[in-house]
């Protein structure tokens, strides 16, 4: 037996073989479920969803689970199971397809068929082989998995659980399900499934945690008809509905009761038009063609005679409604007479863009019907009940709760505690984390890389972390430009300049120029012999981009410690010759106290020193000019260096040179500080 901790007091599972499950999206969130079954040389995955960015997440459009250890392990991977056809399901196999192969999909026909139109759109529909399948369908992945598939009720149709059987026992993976008694479509949950390999025996129950903290059984897909039938009734001009494209049964009675009150249907969004036409082909969706009119030609009916179904119900903002919320939407204008009805709640997470939609729509004078008492919604994920139900039907040895934020988890581990389900025999565990199942024991085994991916609106692109933070940076503190001419020598051939967007300080322009050249300086001073190597040839090799970002470390530091403020900094060098006169800079320049730092990778030390005309500290023997200071007298520009002319007020910041330039070196974590740079701190008051 084991403890929730991981810890395990039976040595002789360290000996056996053993079942490993890895979840590696879904655990501590809402979305991006994905999860890893292994045994000896298999892998099989079980779904690849996606999630939706929080508000930090600037320009990100999709988040994914970061799949290294599949990328590293693909060789072994056999196949794929997808329980159902929601985005946070099957969202990422078509990104996940450009990584690696998945050599065969078997999901139900609904689901692949949603599936094909992003896998064509991605151009990867010949890394795999699609297999569809019907409840009680059997299917053999590799030499050890075998997978029935058992029909669930669910917010979207065609879904299934999973019965798992593996050498050392069968699994239970529930996928999202509830116990709808009345479904829409008529398909029953096959409890009796469930009952069967109960009576069998379980070893592990891998169970939908998402409303484990609701009491009571899940209310049925079929109680909104009624409320939706009366707000459609009653509505005195046009019907504006929102919900998720996916939800088959929602849009379906949509259809019925637009049919019903003699108005005709005009979608917008792209996803709705592709799941009705998808699931109208497969025969999920019952409507005449006449009921559709094209969003173009609807405007020329009645409002009365007019119902809109779009998407937006979770205020993505390039959605339909939140566009028109927006007054963006080039066919679509609020009216005061229109009824809009939110019938999805939001997703943790996307609340404030919700409220913000429904808030806009309200100023532009609709009425607005949302929120749970007006009985428009209801959850596809099972309550309290359900999930006891769930339990009591399989009767597992082993208990893991997954698909849920941490609360979630723990809130169901303590309902299948109350049902006779040790606590020595259930794991709460994290992304990442390893489950190690024999037929006597389970345990955390050693984690594997788990995380994020970011993609951007192509869904291409991988939005790092060092990108995302520079977008962080420049949303809340702005940016700084610095552009430096420096010699192949060493020298500061003409005043730094400085340009700052949306960069809010208190600090007198002088002293961000003193700041700024001093930093400059200090790399000149101390970092050059080991950023400026003699090859032998006519110029030395300079590392122009190291130069780059020890000027932006160090300014930023200055900056976060003088100011509290972290400002994206990029510093563009302009290469001047060798021979190059040095800039003199102000005689009243800020003292720089700082010690050197007693040799480096070049084994050099401080270079000599010649103090100002006031005597006060020693100076770079190569002095730097501040931004915006006069020009020295005499001092010419050398050939092929623009002139720099000289700022009439300090209180102005230039704008920046237009010059052939350097790539600037990007912005990456300033935790690790170069040699000497430590001693700085200990000087700063001084400074």
């Amino acid at each position: 037996m084991t403890s929730s901790n991981g810890t395990i007091n039976s040595a002789k599972a360290n000996q056996q073989p053993h079942l490993r499950v890895i979840p590696l999206g879904g655990l501590h969130e809402i979305g991006k479920n994905t999860c890893v079954f292994e045994y000896g040389d298999d892998i099989m995955l079980v779904d690849a969803g996606l999630a939706f960015p929080s508000d930090g997440m600037h320009g990100v459009n999709v988040v994914m689970p970061d799949t290294s250890y599949l990328r590293e392990n693909q060789k072994r991977i056999r196949g794929m199971i997808v329980t159902h056809g929601h985005e946070d399901h099957i969202g990422g196999i078509a990104h996940h397809l450009k990584n690696f192969n998945i050599p065969v999909i078997h999901g139900p026909r609904l689901a692949l068929a949603m599936l094909t139109g992003k896998m064509e759109e991605a151009g990867v529909m010949d890394r795999t082989i699609l297999q569809t399948v019907a409840p009680r369908d059997v299917v053999k992945v590799g030499q050890h998995f075998s997978v029935e598939f058992i029909r669930n009720t669910h917010s979207m149709a065609d879904s299934f659980s999973l019965a798992i059987t593996t050498p050392v026992g069968t699994v239970i993976f529930t996928g999202d399900f509830k116990f709808d008694h009345t479904p829409v479509d008529g398909e029953y949950f096959d409890m009796a499934r469930l009952a069967h390999y109960g009576e069998q025996g379980v070893l592990c129950l891998f169970s939908d945690s998402t409303n484990s903290e609701v009491p009571g059984f899940c209310p049925p897909e079929r109680s909104v008809f009624p409320c939706l039938d009366r707000h459609i009734s009653q509505a005195e001009g046009r019907v504006i509905i929102t919900t998720f494209a996916s939800s088959i049964h929602r849009v379906s009675m949509i259809l019925e009761l637009a049919l019903k009150n003699g108005r005709k249907v005009g979608l917008l969004g792209r996803s709705m038009l592709n799941v009705i036409a998808k699931a109208r082909e497969l025969g999920y969706m019952q409507a005449p063609d006449d009921l559709f009119v094209p969003i173009k030609q609807i405007r020329d009916l009645p409002d009365r005679e007019t119902l809109l179904l779009m998407t937006g119900s979770q205020g993505e903002p390039l959605a339909a409604l939140s566009r028109i919320s927006r007054c963006e939407h080039p066919q679509v204008q609020v009216k005061s007479t229109d009824t809009i009805i939110f019938s999805a709640s939001p997703i943790p997470g996307n609340t404030i863009s919700v409220v913000n939609t429904i808030d806009r729509l309200m100023m532009l004078g609709a009425k607005v019907v949302y929120g749970k008492g007006e009985g428009i919604h209801v959850s596809g994920h099972g309550f309290q009940e359900d999930q006891k139900l769930m339990l009591a039907l399989t009767k597992p040895k082993y208990f893991v709760p997954v698909h849920g934020e941490h609360r979630m988890l723990v809130c169901h581990s303590k309902t299948a505690q109350s049902l006779g389900v040790p606590a020595d025999n259930i794991l709460i565990i994290d992304n990442g984390d390893v489950v190690e199942l024999t037929p006597d024991s389970i345990r955390k085994g050693d984690p594997v890389k788990a995380g994020i991916e970011l993609l951007d609106a192509s869904r291409n692109g991988i939005v790092d972390a060092r990108v995302l933070k520079e977008r962080q940076q420049l949303a809340e503190d702005g940016v700084i430009t610095l552009l430096a001419v420096i010699s192949t020598d060493g020298v500061m051939a003409a005043p730094p300049r400085a340009n700052l967007r949306g960069v809010v300080t208190t600090a007198d322009p002088r002293k961000l120029s003193s700041w700024a050249e001093r930093e400059i300086g200090w790399v000149l001073e101390n970092r050059w012999g080991q950023l400026c190597r003699n090859t032998g040839g006519s110029a030395p090799d300079v590392d122009w981009v190291g130069v780059q970002r020890e000027v932006e470390v160090g300014l930023q530091r200055r900056l976060r410690r003088e100011l509290q403020v972290e400002p994206l900094i990029i510093c563009v060098v302009q290469p001047a010759p060798a021979g190059t006169p040095a800039y003199k800079g102000r005689a009243d320049a800020e003292p720089d106290t700082r010690p050197a730092p007693r040799g480096g990778r070049d084994g050099g030390g401080r270079r000599d020193v010649v103090r100002d005309s006031s005597g006060r500290a020693p100076l770079p023997q190569r002095q730097l000019a501040t931004v915006g200071a006069p020009a020295a007298a005499g001092a010419a520009p050398a050939p092929g260096v623009a002139a720099v002319p000289a700022v009439a007020s300090p209180a102005v910041a230039a704008p920046v040179v237009s010059a052939p330039v350097v790539k600037a070196a990007p912005v990456e974590d300033i935790e690790p500080e170069p040699a000497g740079r430590i001693r700085r701190r200990r000087s700063a008051a001084a400074e």
